[in-house]
């Protein structure tokens, strides 16, 4: 495993292939897209030295539906602020980024054994604009979005991740936002992480480590703080789309390594 200070190592070769890397991103609070240091500096480090791509699809933990597959087919979509009792700042945010229309439909073509469908009625939720406007600060490459089905299981994410992985080789660059470990419920201010959240965290580095993804699908029978970690698996789900497309020869850089607010792990990875 790689750590940000050697990318410059790790992403010249891909520079030269046909072959995106990808991401998974531990996008936390809404807050962190206001900051210019910290995590969000990480995040536009990473952005200035990815190859660019063709266009950005994004798993966001905050665009969840059931039973199917839902692929954004817009033109132009909007920026969503899906949140509630922030400053007037982060409402104020807009991410004037592109659709990627033909590639949703190649997409949803891609993933047709998992009932996918096309839809135009979403658009850029903040788990997706927090963090893709600190890559591409421009808004001018292509951004569309898949959904996370709430009924399948990781094992399933995985294999969807799978499918999409030959989007890479097509300039694609899959970035999957959600959290390593994420509690709402027991968020603590400036307080120390908690135990069980830096076990969990650590335990999840570990795996992807030794690419034993298999462990990461079968975490809540593998883990002991795996319900503390997510009361919900909306935010752990984007982790296992992403693990799905990662190959072989894939090197693998961590970033971000932190518990933020006690209880949520901004914990990321590329892989490239």
């Amino acid at each position: 495993m790689h750590t940000l200070s050697e990318l410059n190592d790790v992403l010249p070769q891909r520079r030269q292939s046909q072959r995106m890397p990808m991401l998974f991103v531990g996008h936390g609070s809404p807050m962190v897209t206001l900051s210019e240091d910290g995590f969000a500096k990480a995040w536009r480090s990473i952005g200035r030295s990815l190859p660019v791509p063709v266009a950005v699809l994004c798993v966001s933990a905050h665009w969840m539906t059931r039973g199917q597959t839902h692929v954004l087919a817009v033109d132009q979509p909007e920026t969503i602020h899906d949140f509630g009792g922030f400053p007037q700042a982060l409402f104020d945010i807009q991410y004037p980024a592109p659709g990627a229309p033909a590639l949703a439909a190649e997409t949803t073509s891609l993933l047709a054994d998992f009932a996918a469908y096309e839809s135009h009625d979403w658009g850029l939720d903040h788990g997706t604009w927090s963090v893709v406007r600190h890559l591409f600060p421009d808004a001018n490459i292509p951004v569309y979005q898949v959904s996370v089905d709430m009924e399948m299981s990781f094992e399933r994410q995985q294999a969807l991740g799978e499918t999409l992985s030959s989007l890479r080789e097509r300039g694609v660059l899959i970035v999957g936002s959600g959290n390593v470990v994420h509690n709402l419920r027991m968020i603590r201010g400036d307080g120390p992480a908690y135990d069980w959240a830096e076990t969990f965290d650590r335990w999840v580095a570990s795996c992807i480590a030794r690419r034993d993804f298999a462990a990461i699908a079968h975490a809540p029978e593998r883990h002991s703080a795996f319900q503390l970690a997510h009361p919900t698996v909306d935010h752990y789900a984007p982790l296992n789309y992403v693990l799905g497309a990662v190959r072989q020869d894939d090197a693998m850089l961590s970033f971000n390594e932190a518990i933020d607010l006690g209880s949520a792990s901004m914990t990321s990875y590329l892989f490239a």
